[in-house]
């Protein structure tokens, strides 16, 4: 292929896409006039069909945990796609059940059952419909600063102003979590903010009355809003709540699950147990999309009796279940989790603090493993945010020195997979820091 023809290539991939795909959570021009297209990946990189090569600290939708190609989960694919490409959710399907039998195992004692979907937005569904049918009650609890899905129930339940034009579903309550740099409580430590946060729920509670709330839905790590690390002892009051009033408690591991934080789950490093998980994106890397609800054995067998009046025709697809098989194998033989959290605590914690100094419009870096967060302000004391029209330039920025990033509001996430090195870290600091330079430091 000669490089006018790469490049032409690249012009009819951007063609076809403007003129065909309808693009979520956007106007549709010219939102798009300016987006990246991607012909293969490998690891942490991608490139066009000219060969132009970008770190991907995307991880495209924080998903591709496990990277680009991994070897592992094409096999897994290959060989699934030979032996059976697809069947119907009733039947008996031995790939189907590994993929179950490897996410109970790695789950709290006592989830020995899985409810598969297609993704996380129909895991976040399902979760909250047993919940309500289990409790009898109706009202579900979420977080202002929140993320939960796309579809009917579950983007009522994210907080953020999406919600505000989709609200056709009943039942939903939000409240504010915790968020010591934007405290809504007053709160000058960790720990008010954790026993604050915790009163406000308390009180939003009671104002609706525990005995009409079906459950509380939290992101243990909510990633979307801003990589928020919960407080010491918040996510343990939170399950203390519930049990006081007889409420489930539903975590959204979608985003924050599978490696992300250095854990199986993100809530395995605080000392709270849910009754519903739900999970997708990382759990085989976005390759076959999928997601689902892992239960509690007393919310599983509710249903021994009772039909539980949900389906979907690609519930335990076998593709997705073999890429599942393959992913937490892989996780587990390649010491991922290890490798994460050396990542994080001795590469990108450290460089992103560096990269502090230097920088004033960095007011806060936040995360774990390889979920993190900068909050770029205009000013260290007011912490007014960085304005929209300075984040486009700095996006666009970050894709012309060859870095897909993750930007939402005024804040730059960094989300490479969970198999980056300490090489691609360091390349892309050097990239963070020249945007950050031309863009933020002053005319």
């Amino acid at each position: 292929m000669t490089e006018q023809n790469a490049t032409d290539l690249d012009a009819y991939a951007l063609e076809l896409d403007q003129a065909h795909i309808f693009h979520s959570w956007s106007a549709q021009t010219p939102a798009h006039a300016s987006a990246v297209s991607i012909e293969s990946g490998l690891g942490s990189r991608v490139w066009d069909h000219a060969g132009k090569e970008y770190l991907d600290f995307s991880s495209q939708h924080v998903n591709v945990n496990l990277g680009h190609q991994h070897p592992a989960l094409l096999e897994a694919i290959r060989v699934q796609s030979q032996l059976l490409t697809t069947i119907s959710p009733p039947t008996a399907n031995i790939t189907r059940g590994e993929a179950a039998k490897r996410l109970a195992a790695v789950a709290p004692e006592g989830f020995n059952r899985v409810f598969f979907t297609n993704g996380g937005s129909d895991a976040n569904e399902n979760a909250m419909r047993m919940a309500r049918l289990y409790t009898g009650r109706d009202k579900i609890l979420s977080a202002y600063r929140s993320y939960h899905g796309n579809t009917g129930s579950s983007i009522v339940a994210t907080g953020d102003p999406r919600r505000i034009p989709n609200e056709f579903a009943r039942g939903h309550v939000h409240f504010f979590g915790p968020y010591l740099y934007r405290s809504e409580f007053w709160a000058t430590t960790p720990e008010q903010e954790s026993e604050r946060a915790l009163q406000h729920l308390r009180r939003v509670i009671e104002a609706e009355g525990a005995q009409t709330i079906a459950a509380v839905l939290l992101e243990p790590v909510p990633g979307t809003p801003g990589i928020l690390l919960p407080p010491p002892g918040y996510l343990a009051g939170v399950r203390e709540l519930c049990n006081e009033h007889g409420i489930l408690l539903i975590f959204d591991e979608v985003m924050c699950g599978f490696g992300r934080t250095g854990e199986w789950f993100a809530f395995d490093a605080f000392d709270a147990r849910p009754d519903l998980i739900t999970f997708a994106k990382g759990v085989n890397s976005g390759y076959v999309p999928v997601g689902g609800v892992i239960i509690d054995d007393p919310i599983a067998a509710f249903f021994n009796d009772r039909v539980f009046p949900g389906g979907l025709t690609y519930s335990g697809h076998p593709l997705a279940a073999a890429t599942i098989v393959a992913s937490l194998d892989t996780i587990a033989s390649e010491g991922i989790l290890e490798h994460v959290r050396d990542i994080g605590e001795n590469h990108i914690g450290p460089a992103l603090l560096a990269l502090a100094e230097r920088h004033e419009a960095i007011g806060e870096v936040r995360g774990r493993g390889v979920f993190w967060a900068l909050e770029l302000v205009t000013d260290r004391e007011t912490r007014e945010p960085v304005p929209a029209a300075t984040m486009a330039r700095i996006r666009a920025g970050l894709v012309e020195r060859g870095l897909l990033p993750f930007v939402a509001e005024n804040r730059l996430h960094v989300l490479p997979p969970c198999v980056v090195t300490p090489a691609e870290i360091a390349e892309a600091m050097e990239i963070y820091d020249a945007v950050l330079t031309a863009e933020l430091s002053g005319p």
